[in-house]
């Protein structure tokens, strides 16, 4: 955690003499190139200083403090920054460097804190940083379905405290045992006063006399170990960086390596820093709707999901539709989230909502019931699948399903799940031609630990497995430090798919990531144990190597075991760990949780539509392509693709897609074990400009 560099605010470098200083001390060392890791301050410093620099360098000239010749060989300076800030305050990127962590540490809190509330019946008022920027505090309150948020982009009507009250009593005399609000260290109100976590405890006891505490998390959100993400993005970043100085001229603007959905991205500096004063301005200026839109548009996308989940009750007009919601294959930590999501934003959609137990299975055998909003409270921090989830594939009880479909009315099915949830779903179209009562809409929403589902680059779950696998391995790396000379070869889950493995290995620093995806043989074993050899030689006495449960049949984690063994003999001692079932369960992470979350809500909007236009007199018929769909992240947004199309792009002996994007990661994974190896740059990340993305604004849940 923290930074191995250090850090500091620097008052001097606000100065133009700190300015002279810098530059001379970067011209006497041949510095050209400079990558700034920081928050906004940091950025606009690096600007400011990289637009002097041709007019420093005259001075130092002038003044002796440089010769000629070391003036000519530093003419220019190339900037590349990333943006290092818990706050993710910054515009133009969806996750800063940090945020991540912090959203773990704060959940952590949260979900301690729940517990002894509901014990005592209270009431928490929880303050989290941020600053001016109200993302944690969102996130927070998304991630454990909190009963109020406050944060500074979006103040309160004016009658807040009466409609707060309202909200609290609501939630007790539903049969909640506790009241969960979040307040962002810099929340206001529509008058740009502040609404401290004291004002609303007070304003809680004073009228509804609920015993009310407030926790004040402070800097424990500043610390801690980096999660599996923040790493993995760090390190792409990283890469990115090192790419933009490398093809910057004098002539390209200073840039920002981001991150825009699952896609590196390059933005000019100078536009991001004038975008995130616009918010401040717009914020002072009280135009908080223009202050919303400059956070961009994933944003606004998690605030509008939040107010449609805590915020508005069901409506007194029911649709007269029917969805039902059900979990396949094996169970992922973020299931429940994404349950509770669809049931809740189903009922404001005026259906009726049914939840079905254990699968297909449960469908075929009538384990169906009607699900309320109170029901599914809380769910968004439990592991596992509530609804509980099995591997049945639906074809040998088409009968039986399609009498159930009947006699519970049901008129779109909403599949959480893995890789079955994917053919199982295939199978249902195909037997629509047979069975006319399978022809309704349905949705896929991919949820397994292997990140295996074709169609989407992330699955709801892998996130979780990931910092359970990223956590053991800091574990283990430990016990090895005080060994010495010890190599480590760790077995994870994942089938045929090397995701785990290889974004486990990056996230750990493994010295080598087997995997099925990318084939290798004796020769390659050979050479990472010769590898291993070399490195013990160094300060660092210790290895890791990750392997895939199925990257080879023949190669197995005990032959690899017997293999490091023999060879290192006399050099290094090995030892394996299986690491088994702890993948699939734990409490699910923030990412996940958000994940899921988001999912859910953007499936049901989707079948909504898709049964009203399938609707004839009273029925409903679907028999299209287009009414089977898998809802997944793709590069930059959340698609839905037509499930008999995804057909194509499937390995279906292996279980995995035919392309997948993480494949690219494996040389970072290479190069930071030191191995030299070329690095193929032929994607490059294009220069691109805020304003314009801007105004493409996520179409309304």
């Amino acid at each position: 955690g923290g930074t191995v560099i250090g850090s500091a605010r620097c008052q001097d470098f606000r100065t133009r003499e700190g300015r002279l200083k810098a530059a001379r001390n970067l011209v006497k060392r041949g510095i050209t190139n400079l990558c700034v890791i920081g928050g906004d301050g940091s950025l606009t410093g690096a600007d400011t200083f990289r637009a002097e620099w041709s007019s420093l360098l005259a001075e130092l000239l002038k003044t002796g403090g440089i010769t000629a010749e070391e003036a000519k060989k530093s003419s220019y300076l190339n900037i590349v920054g990333m943006v290092g800030s818990i706050d993710n305050d910054f515009c133009g990127t969806d996750m800063t460097i940090g945020t991540d962590s912090a959203l773990h540490r704060i959940m952590e809190i949260v979900d301690a804190i729940t517990t002894t509330a509901q014990s005592h019946q209270r009431t928490f008022v929880l303050e989290v940083m941020g600053r001016h920027c109200g993302y944690l505090a969102l996130i927070t309150s998304l991630a454990c379905g909190a009963d109020w948020v406050f944060i500074p982009e979006s103040p309160p009507e004016d009658d807040w405290e009466d409609h707060l009250c309202r909200r609290l009593t609501e939630t007790r005399l539903g049969g909640s045992r506790l009241n969960i609000i979040i307040v962002a260290e810099g929340a206001i109100d529509k008058h740009g006063n502040p609404i401290t976590s004291d004002d609303i405890k007070n304003l809680v006891v004073k009228r509804l006399g609920y015993d009310t505490r407030v926790t004040i998390l402070g800097h424990v959100q500043r610390g801690g170990t980096p999660s599996a993400f923040d790493r993995v993005l760090g390190s792409r970043m990283g890469v990115e960086a090192v790419m933009a100085l490398l093809e910057a001229t004098p002539e390209t603007p200073a840039c920002v390596v981001s991150l825009s959905g699952n896609q590196a991205v390059r933005l000019p500096l100078m536009e991001c820093v004038q975008v995130t004063k616009d918010v401040t301005t717009a914020m002072n200026e009280k135009r908080f709707d223009d202050a919303l839109k400059l956070r961009g548009r994933s944003f606004q996308n998690n605030w509008n999901v939040y107010k449609l989940l805590a915020h508005i009750r069901p409506p007194s007009t029911k649709s007269g539709y029917t969805l039902a919601v059900l979990n396949v294959g094996a169970p992922a930590a973020g299931m429940n989230a994404a349950v509770r999501s669809t049931v809740r934003i189903g009922l404001i959609h005026g259906h009726r909502m049914l939840a079905v137990h254990d699968g297909f299975e449960g469908l075929a055998f009538g384990k169906v019931e009607e699900i309320s909003w109170e029901r599914v409270g809380g769910w968004t921090g439990l592991g596992g699948s509530k609804l509980g989830t099995k591997r049945t594939l639906p074809k040998k009880y088409f009968e039986e399903i399609s009498a159930n479909i009947s006699s519970f009315g049901i008129h779109g099915l909403i599949i959480i799940g893995g890789f079955e949830a994917f053919t199982g779903s295939l199978e249902m179209m195909e037997g629509r031609a047979k069975f006319e009562e399978l022809c309704i809409p349905l949705c896929v929403i991919p949820a397994t630990v292997s990140n295996n589902v074709p169609g989407s680059d992330f699955s709801i779950g892998a996130d979780t497995a990931l910092n359970t696998i990223t956590t053991t391995c800091d574990r283990i790396k430990q016990s090895a430090a005080g060994t010495k000379r010890r190599v480590f070869i760790i077995e994870t889950m994942g089938g045929y798919c090397g995701y785990l493995a290889t974004l486990a290995g990056l996230a750990g620093g493994a010295d080598a990531a087997y995997i099925y995806e990318e084939h290798f043989n004796i020769r390659d074993l050979q050479i990472n144990v010769e590898h291993l050899t070399e490195k013990m030689k160094t300060t660092v006495k210790r290895g890791l190597v990750l392997r895939n449960e199925r990257c080879n049949e023949n190669y197995t984690t005990d032959f690899i075991y017997n293999l490091y063994s023999e060879e290192g003999k006399g050099i290094f001692d090995c030892r394996k760990n299986v690491l088994g079932h702890m993948q699939q369960g734990g409490t699910p992470t923030p990412f996940d949780r958000n994940f899921g979350t988001k999912m859910g809500a953007k499936a049901v909007a989707w079948i909504t539509g898709k049964i009203k236009e399938c609707s004839r007199h009273g029925r409903i018929f679907a028999n299209t392509a287009d009414s089977a769909c898998l809802l997944g992240m793709r590069k930059r947004s959340l698609v839905f693709q037509p499930i008999t199309e995804l057909k194509e792009q499937t390995d279906f002996e292996h279980r995995i897609p035919k392309e997948q994007w993480w494949l690219k990661l494996r040389p970072i994974l290479k190069i930071l074990a030191k191995y030299n190896i070329e690095l193929d740059t032929s994607e490059k990340a294009h220069l691109e400009h805020v304003r314009q993305k801007r105004i493409s604004l996520e179409s309304n849940i």
